[in-house]
């Protein structure tokens, strides 16, 4: 007999942020949490393509100092506080090439963005949470932090290594205040960014787009499963993580790739 879950308003009173929430991965949390009845707030530099009433939107640019004060100066003005914070913020700009052609500026702006500015947030919301003795703070990685991919990524792998171990580092200091810190770190993700990626890819190689997708699938090394993710898999994940379900989780990394990691 299948056994039906609903978890609906199991976070009913949590005030959450996402970061990065308007699209992509970051926007399938950011509903994930609202569905489970939480207040959701949500940042990034532009707006969202459909506004909704349900979400509260802060613009901001955290991958600068001033970005993240602003952010935390609004919600706690507004909201008095903040329950759940999901570091889902991040991603790559770099050119190809390999570590020849990689500036500093291009290195200081990965590591600014994708370690940086979640490390800014979670100085300024963790005094807070200690406060009220509760909190959980998810902070969104990479594989590749284990699988760099040293021609096009190689800042963005290191920054999100970096996070890994500061995360670690962070639960052993605050866990013991009642405050859970994790890290998630996904494989490919089938975001709309990805899905224009592989139309580029099979418009310039005359290939399909699904013969496109295999093709990074392979440069990956392969996906066992033989797909990539979908968000609301990766949300799904975050949405248990930060539950009431998930209270004895803390300090630990969680790898949803489809078994693309080969080793363990």
């Amino acid at each position: 007999m299948r056994q039906e879950f609903n978890f609906n308003n199991e976070l009913s009173g949590k005030i959450a942020l996402v970061t990065g929430g308007t699209k992509g991965t970051g926007k399938a949390i950011a509903e994930r949490l609202l569905q489970a009845g939480a207040t959701v707030i949500i940042t990034a530099r532009n707006k969202p393509e459909s506004e909704t009433d349900e979400q509260y939107f802060i613009s901001a640019d955290l991958s600068k100092p001033e970005g993240t004060q602003k952010v935390a100066k609004e919600i706690l003005s507004k909201f008095g506080r903040l329950d759940i914070l999901v570091n889902n913020l991040g991603g790559s700009e770099t050119k190809g090439g390999g570590f020849s052609v990689l500036t500093d500026d291009e290195w200081e702006r990965t590591i600014q963005t994708n370690l940086l500015a979640p490390v800014r947030l979670d100085r300024e919301f963790l005094p807070h949470m200690i406060t009220q003795k509760s909190g959980v703070i998810i902070h969104i990685a990479s594989i590749q932090a284990k699988l760099p991919l040293h021609d096009s990524t190689l800042p963005y792998a290191a920054a999100k290594a970096g996070l890994i171990n500061y995360s670690k580092g962070l639960s052993k200091e605050v866990s013991s205040k009642g405050i859970r810190i994790l890290s998630v770190s996904p494989g490919w993700i089938m975001t709309e960014s990805a899905t224009k990626m592989m139309e580029r890819i099979s418009e310039s190689s005359n290939i399909s787009v699904e013969e496109a997708k295999q093709s990074v699938m392979k440069a990956l090394g392969g996906i066992p499963v033989g797909r990539p993710a979908q968000p609301k898999e990766i949300a799904e994940l975050i949405g248990f993580l930060v539950s009431p379900r998930a209270e004895y989780l803390t300090g630990t990394e969680f790898v949803i790739d489809g078994g693309t990691i080969p080793t363990i």
